[in-house]
This record gives structure tokens, C-alpha cells and sequence, in this order.
């Protein structure tokens, strides 16, 4: 997958994040599905979409950001 292809479906993006993406092997698809799980996982699952494999998993890691970790070190609880 090319860095075009990368930003044609993610819009401008870090180029650290679209050699992390590069780097998984994944197809051009790949990344479109992974890109709809960010915004609507609920709804995919509930028509009936069967879950990502592990290549969109992984995209999914890269392109959301992490949750506050409550746990985390230099963080007030």
C-alpha cells in the first residue's frame, strides 16, 4: 500500500503512522474496513459483520487513540 492510498482514505496524517500502517502488510481494503470499525463498531456488529482479522486489528491499534489509563504512572487517581 502507498503513501497516496494511505491518505486517500485517512485524509493527512502523520508519516510516522502511515509507515507504522505500511509496515502491517495490509491491503488498501484492509485499511477501509479497519478506518469503519473506528467509527461505527457497534453498528458493524450488529449487521452482522463478522469481527476483524488480524491485519485490521492491528490497523484499528495504530489509528485510535489510546483511552486514559486511570492506572497510569504521573497520573492523579
Amino acid at each position: 500500500m502507498t503513501r497516496d492510498e494511505i491518505i486517500s482514505v485517512l485524509g493527512p496524517i502523520d508519516e510516522a503512522v502511515i509507515a507504522d500502517i505500511a509496515l502491517t502488510g495490509a491491503s488498501l481494503e484492509e485499511l477501509r474496513e479497519a478506518f469503519a470499525w473506528i467509527g461505527a463498531d457497534e453498528a458493524l456488529v450488529n449487521e452482522g459483520h463478522a469481527m476483524p482479522g488480524a491485519r485490521v486489528a492491528r490497523l484499528i491499534e495504530i489509528l485510535e487513540p489510546p483511552e486514559d489509563d486511570p492506572e497510569a504512572p504521573g497520573t492523579m487517581a
